[in-house]
Protein backbone atom coordinates (compact mmCIF):
# COMPACT_ATOMS: atom_id res chain seq x y z
CA UNK A 1 0.00 0.00 0.00
CA UNK A 2 2.95 2.33 0.55
CA UNK A 3 3.81 2.35 -3.17
CA UNK A 4 0.23 2.61 -4.36
CA UNK A 5 -0.48 5.75 -6.44
CA UNK A 6 -2.66 8.38 -4.80
CA UNK A 7 -5.57 9.94 -6.71
CA UNK A 8 -6.88 12.03 -3.85
CA UNK A 9 -4.60 12.87 -0.93
CA UNK A 10 -5.91 12.99 2.61
CA UNK A 11 -6.87 16.34 4.05
CA UNK A 12 -4.05 17.10 6.51
CA UNK A 13 -6.43 19.08 8.73
CA UNK A 14 -8.72 16.05 9.15
CA UNK A 15 -7.14 13.29 11.27
CA UNK A 16 -9.76 10.77 10.11
CA UNK A 17 -9.32 11.42 6.38
CA UNK A 18 -7.23 9.07 4.25
CA UNK A 19 -5.56 8.88 0.82
CA UNK A 20 -7.66 7.43 -1.98
CA UNK A 21 -6.16 5.29 -4.73
CA UNK A 22 -7.19 5.65 -8.39
CA UNK A 23 -8.83 2.20 -8.17
CA UNK A 24 -10.92 3.18 -5.15
CA UNK A 25 -11.93 6.46 -6.79
CA UNK A 26 -13.03 4.62 -9.95
CA UNK A 27 -15.01 2.10 -7.87
CA UNK A 28 -16.73 4.95 -6.02
CA UNK A 29 -17.64 6.74 -9.26
CA UNK A 30 -19.10 3.55 -10.70
CA UNK A 31 -21.11 2.90 -7.54
CA UNK A 32 -22.47 6.46 -7.61
CA UNK A 33 -23.56 6.10 -11.25
CA UNK A 34 -25.42 2.88 -10.47
CA UNK A 35 -27.08 4.21 -7.33
CA UNK A 36 -28.11 7.48 -9.00
CA UNK A 37 -29.56 5.64 -11.97
CA UNK A 38 -31.60 3.35 -9.73
CA UNK A 39 -32.85 6.11 -7.45
CA UNK A 40 -33.54 8.36 -10.44
CA UNK A 41 -35.91 5.70 -11.70
CA UNK A 42 -37.55 5.58 -8.27
CA UNK A 43 -36.73 1.91 -7.77
CA UNK A 44 -35.59 0.01 -4.71
CA UNK A 45 -32.58 -2.26 -5.09
CA UNK A 46 -34.89 -5.29 -5.24
CA UNK A 47 -37.12 -3.66 -7.88
CA UNK A 48 -34.18 -2.57 -10.03
CA UNK A 49 -32.56 -5.99 -9.76
CA UNK A 50 -35.77 -7.78 -10.72
CA UNK A 51 -36.65 -5.41 -13.56
CA UNK A 52 -33.20 -5.46 -15.19
CA UNK A 53 -32.14 -9.02 -14.28
CA UNK A 54 -29.22 -8.15 -12.02
CA UNK A 55 -28.67 -10.25 -8.89
CA UNK A 56 -29.71 -8.05 -5.96
CA UNK A 57 -26.59 -8.99 -3.96
CA UNK A 58 -24.38 -7.98 -6.87
CA UNK A 59 -26.23 -4.69 -7.24
CA UNK A 60 -25.87 -4.03 -3.51
CA UNK A 61 -22.12 -4.75 -3.64
CA UNK A 62 -21.68 -2.41 -6.61
CA UNK A 63 -23.68 0.40 -5.00
CA UNK A 64 -21.83 0.11 -1.71
CA UNK A 65 -18.48 -0.08 -3.55
CA UNK A 66 -17.65 -3.42 -1.97
CA UNK A 67 -17.03 -4.69 -5.50
CA UNK A 68 -16.13 -2.83 -8.68
CA UNK A 69 -18.83 -3.01 -11.33
CA UNK A 70 -17.24 -4.31 -14.54
CA UNK A 71 -17.19 -2.18 -17.69
CA UNK A 72 -20.08 -4.09 -19.28
CA UNK A 73 -22.26 -3.42 -16.22
CA UNK A 74 -21.48 0.29 -16.30
CA UNK A 75 -22.41 0.38 -20.00
CA UNK A 76 -25.63 -1.54 -19.25
CA UNK A 77 -26.57 0.93 -16.50
CA UNK A 78 -25.91 3.87 -18.82
CA UNK A 79 -28.29 2.37 -21.39
CA UNK A 80 -30.85 1.73 -18.63
CA UNK A 81 -30.58 5.39 -17.58
CA UNK A 82 -31.40 6.56 -21.10
CA UNK A 83 -33.96 3.91 -22.12
CA UNK A 84 -35.33 2.11 -19.05
CA UNK A 85 -38.56 0.92 -20.67
CA UNK A 86 -36.80 -0.34 -23.79
CA UNK A 87 -34.25 -2.29 -21.72
CA UNK A 88 -36.95 -3.65 -19.44
CA UNK A 89 -38.93 -4.90 -22.44
CA UNK A 90 -35.82 -6.37 -24.06
CA UNK A 91 -34.91 -8.48 -21.03
CA UNK A 92 -38.47 -9.61 -20.26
Amino acid sequence: MKNEPIALPADPSDPEDFDVSPEALDRAQRSRLIRRTRTGLGLSQAEFARRFHVPVGTLRDWEQARATAPDFAVAYVRVIARHPDLVSAAVA
